[in-house]
């Protein structure tokens, strides 16, 4: 996506863009429709850029496999400096750019940062209790009668600090 910044006079912008996630290069998890809200502050040496976007990811849920539709809202903030870059730098947040530039293209941004909002753990629900080891009964609809064995001592240490990190 590719924002004209060579029109835009110094001061605080807002723009708003929606559509397809297909437009944007977001494919799966991501389906149906974006909302992107922009504001730049635009000055004459910098331009930065501040921008929230809002779509749904379609998941299969880590505990129990149940398919959902989640809400994704994301951010991020890019400072684009007129100027030659340095030696080195290592900040990803800001570009250096020429005097003459036109356009900025944040489609790179939109992409990364959209992708990390992914949660590590997908969860249909923050307390979803899984499937039965044993059965594969989905615990969140049905008890099953599956018996609790013996638990082999070793385990005992690691399942006390699961029950300690869960509470």
């Amino acid at each position: 996506m590719k924002i004209k910044i060579s029109n835009l006079s110094p001061g605080i912008h807002e723009l708003s863009y929606d559509g397809e996630v297909k437009e944007i290069g977001l494919g799966e998890p991501f389906k149906g429709f974006y909302l992107l809200n922009i504001k730049i502050d635009k000055a004459s040496h910098q331009v930065v850029l501040y921008a929230d976007i809002e779509l749904t990811a379609h998941f299969c849920c880590d505990r129990c496999a149940a398919e959902f539709d989640s809400n994704i809202k994301t951010g991020f903030e890019m400072v684009y400096i007129f100027e030659s870059p340095p030696d080195y730098y290592d900040d990803t947040t800001v570009q250096y750019i020429p005097l003459e530039t036109d356009k900025i293209d944040i489609s790179k941004e939109i992409y990364d940062y959209t992708y990390l909002s992914i949660p590590m753990r997908i969860l249909c629900k923050e307390d979803c209790k899984g499937l039965c080891l044993k059965c594969g009964t989905d615990l969140n609809e049905n008890s099953c009668s599956c018996e609790n064995e013996e638990v082999d001592p070793r385990w005992l240490p690691l399942m006390k600090l699961k029950k300690d990190s869960d509470n």
